[in-house]
C-alpha cells in the first residue's frame, strides 16, 4: 500500500532534540516459530500504548492494540476498508522520483493468504509498484480486523527492484519485531477532526506514518467510477524533514480510490481505474507468486526470517 516512508535526518534529530533518541523504546522478542499450525504460535506482546516517539510527533493511539481482541481477524469488512479475497484494485498516475514525472501503477490485489503476526492471523495483500511499465516495488502487506471492526497494519515486506533485479528487502517492518508496533489503516468509527493516529511504527528503518480524518460524505470520481459518501484521510510521517502528506479518498464499500500529494516533492496521485474480482485460477497464481515472496522473504531479510511462512486458510 502507497505509503509515506521517510528517514530519519540530521535536522530532525536537531528539531526532536535528544529526547527523540532516547525514547526510541525497543521490544526484544525471541524469534517466533515457523509454522502453520495456529496452536503453535507464539504467544505475542500486547502494547496499550504507542511508544514515546509517536506521542512526542502528536500522533497516539486511540484503540490499544490487543491480539486477543482478533476472534474473526482475516475477515475484514470495514465499510471504507474491505479486504475481500479475489479483488484487485489498479491505480494509475504520476509520481516523480527524481527525474521528472514519471507514469506510476499500483496494483493491490487481496490474497487467499493468511500469516501470523505478532499473535494475530493476518491477511495477505500482494502491492505491486511500477514506474513507466517497471517494476520498482513488490510488497507484501499484513492486515487484520479487531472485534470492534478497525483495520490494522501489521508490517509490510517491501522487495525493492532496478532494472529488473532485486536489490533487497531493507524496509520491512514486523509488528512486535525489532520493535515495530502495529498501527490502525482504517478506524471502526472515523470522525472528522479526530485525533491523529497511528499507522505504523519502526524504529530501525525510521518508519512512522500517520493518519487523520479530515472529510466525509464526499464525492469523487476516478476512470473506474464516480462515488458518493466518501471518506478522506491526511497522512503524513512526523519523521520527515518536509512537509509532505498524502490524501486518500476511501469510498464506502470499495476501499481506497485515490490518492493526491500536498507539498510532497515526489507528488504522487493515483486514481482508480480498474476494480476485478479474480477468478479462482487468476487468484491462485497470485496466491503462488505471494507465496514465493514469503519464502524468499526468510532467505533474504533477518527480521522477516523470523516469521512464521503465509498459507492458504
Amino acid at each position: 500500500m502507497t505509503r509515506l516512508r521517510s528517514r530519519l535526518g540530521t535536522g530532525l534529530v536537531g528539531t526532536l532534540g535528544a529526547a527523540v533518541a532516547l525514547t526510541l523504546s525497543v521490544v526484544a522478542l525471541a524469534p517466533e516459530p515457523v509454522s502453520t499450525s495456529v496452536a503453535t504460535v507464539v504467544k505475542p506482546i500486547e502494547v496499550a500504548n504507542v511508544s514515546n516517539v509517536a506521542k512526542t510527533a502528536d500522533c497516539s493511539r486511540p484503540v490499544a492494540f490487543r491480539p486477543s481482541r482478533f476472534d474473526r481477524s482475516t475477515k475484514i469488512n470495514n465499510t471504507f476498508l474491505p479486504l475481500v479475497p479475489g479483488t484487485r484494485f489498479t491505480l494509475d498516475g504520476v509520481a516523480n522520483n527524481g527525474g521528472g514525472p514519471n507514469n506510476h501503477t499500483v496494483v493491490f490485489t487481496v490474497t487467499n493468504l493468511v500469516k501470523f503476526v505478532n499473535g494475530v492471523l493476518s491477511r495477505v495483500v500482494l502491492d505491486l509498484d511500477s514506474s513507466d511499465g517497471e517494476l520498482e516495488e513488490a510488497e507484501l502487506a499484513f492486515f487484520a480486523q479487531d472485534n470492534s471492526g478497525n483495520v490494522w497494519s501489521l508490517g509490510e515486506y517491501p522487495e525493492e527492484y532496478t532494472d529488473g533485479v532485486l536489490q533487497g528487502a531493507p524496509n520491512t517492518w514486523i509488528a512486535g519485531l525489532a520493535g515495530a508496533e502495529a498501527g490502525i489503516m482504517m478506524l471502526a468509527d472515523p470522525k472528522v477532526g479526530g485525533p491523529r493516529y497511528v499507522q505504523g511504527f519502526a524504529p530501525k528503518i525510521d518508519f512512522l506514518d500517520c493518519a487523520q480524518v479530515i472529510k466525509k460524505n464526499q464525492r469523487t470520481c476516478t476512470p473506474a467510477a464516480c462515488y458518493s459518501h466518501v471518506l478522506v484521510t491526511d497522512e503524513n510521517s512526523p519523521l520527515s524533514e518536509d512537509n509532505a502528506h498524502q490524501r486518500k479518498f476511501y469510498a464506502p464499500g470499495v476501499g481506497n480510490v485515490k490518492i493526491t500529494a500536498v507539498d510532497d516533492p515526489e507528488g504522487e496521485t493515483l486514481q482508480l481505474t480498474k476494480l476485478q474480482h479474480l477468478s479462482r485460477r487468476a487468484l491462485n497464481d497470485v496466491n503462488n507468486e505471494a507465496l514465493r515472496m514469503d519464502r524468499r522473504g526468510h532467505r533474504i531479510n533477518n527480521v522477516y526470517a523470523r516469521t512464521p511462512f503465509a498459507f492458504v486458510y
